[in-house]
């Protein structure tokens, strides 16, 4: 059928997909964003921070065509020598990288780690996520000594105790708003799938980069000897905000990350 002269057409941009328009405002948001860099701390970075959010809450996963594996409640046992977690690139510019991390059973765990630098955003697509958060202190010189740990540290472990600042706590879910990270609030966290599989989007500014000094580190949360576990464990839920101690240790021997394909609508930059 012609089209009336005086008709007017459709926006384009209506026909963009949703991941499209994330992945544009994410290069708009973090653009020359760093940790050292003033723009970080600006009305216009924290404006187009807050337009970013606001697009990837309202993300579903229907929109990435990812079917959920099965959530029964249960745990579901995942295949022998299969990886815990895999990955599903979507794209990745000097500033940001966009991906989905999905966890495969109710019992895998992303390890406490880092971002060096990085600020982030996850927003859960399908599943349960326990996330726990830390910032990381700076050395004093002077300040508390550590103290002892159950179970005792060796003499060469020493060097690597961290202190940090146990900043929040909270379970995830796709009705959920965007979980935030910085450079200096909530950068260090641990990701956990709580009764059956889940995943979620993962964007990272600027990507992990070694050269650059954005290499990624893991932690083990140490327990004093003073402290009995079941009343350590009971305060980890309670959100209350203590300093805690760290031991950075090499990537724990049962998680690795494997990769599949993503089958969502393409992303052009």
């Amino acid at each position: 059928m012609p089209t009336h002269r005086g008709a007017r057409k459709m926006p384009r941009d209506n026909m963009v997909s949703l991941i499209q328009k994330i992945a544009r405002q994410a290069r708009l948001t973090f653009s020359g964003a760093t940790a050292a860099a003033p723009s970080a701390g600006s009305k216009t970075f924290s404006d187009n921070l807050s337009q970013l959010k606001n697009l990837v809450n309202q993300l579903r996963v229907e929109d990435l065509q990812i079917t959920p594996r099965s959530c029964n409640g249960g745990v579901q046992p995942a295949a022998p020598h299969s990886p815990p977690v895999t990955y599903m690139h979507i794209c990745e510019t000097e500033s940001f990288s966009m991906g989905v991390f999905l966890l495969q059973s109710g019992q895998a765990c992303i390890p406490l780690h880092d971002h060096p630098g990085m600020h982030g955003m996850i927003k859960v697509l399908y599943g349960t996520l326990s996330i726990r958060g830390f910032d990381r202190l700076q050395e004093v010189p002077g300040a508390t000594s550590p103290p002892p740990f159950s179970p005792p540290l060796q003499p060469f472990q020493r060097d690597a105790l961290r202190r940090a600042l146990r900043r929040s706590f909270g379970l995830f879910g796709p009705t959920s708003p965007p979980c935030l990270l910085s450079p200096h609030r909530d950068n260090l966290h641990q990701i956990s799938a709580l009764d059956g599989p889940a995943a979620f989007l993962d964007i990272l500014a600027p990507p992990y980069d070694p050269e650059d000094g954005r290499d990624c580190h893991y932690y083990q949360l140490l327990q004093p000897a003073s402290t009995e576990p079941s009343a350590q464990a009971g305060k980890e839920d309670e959100g209350e905000s203590r300093e805690v101690w760290l031991l950075e240790v090499p990537q724990p021997a049962d998680f690795w990350c494997g990769g599949e394909p993503y089958p969502g609508p393409s992303v052009t930059l």
